[in-house]
């Protein structure tokens, strides 16, 4: 593929394909903390509460299946940071790239955290007055 300008400098699609894969292991990291946050809360806030809340494999396999879903999506959403550096990004500079990029890492990241936090409000909202 040949570069811009005649040297070493990588093409817009280049460059954000070299950082997909330290957007996907923040993916992993951020979905792993998630689930564990999540099984560690609500087993000790939620279920002493609420007997439907049970972890089994059956649910761990389709939390599994859903998060390798959810993967593919985001990845095809990391497509936009591309697409917007190329149509917005006039000047090609560097310091736009990073900040979508960066935009878009650490709201992927953190968006699987609202999980755990949406467990801590349902017990504080349902069972917290209950002690």
């Amino acid at each position: 593929m040949e570069s811009r300008n005649n040297n070493l400098t990588p093409t817009i699609q280049e460059w954000w394909e070299t950082k997909r894969s330290k957007y996907n292991t923040g993916l992993i990291i951020s979905g792993i903390v998630s689930y564990i946050l999540s099984v560690v809360l609500g087993s000790i806030l939620i279920a002493p509460y609420d007997i439907e809340f049970e972890i089994t494999i059956f649910s761990f396999i389709f939390q599994g299946f859903f998060f390798l879903i959810t993967i593919l999506i985001a990845n095809i959403f990391y497509n936009l940071g591309a697409y917007t550096d190329k149509h917005f990004n006039k000047k090609d500079e560097e310091n736009f790239r990073l900040r979508i990029y960066n935009l878009g890492f650490w709201f992927s990241v953190v968006l699987p955290l609202l999980i755990p936090i949406f467990i801590l409000i349902k017990y504080f909202t349902c069972y917290a007055h209950l002690k």
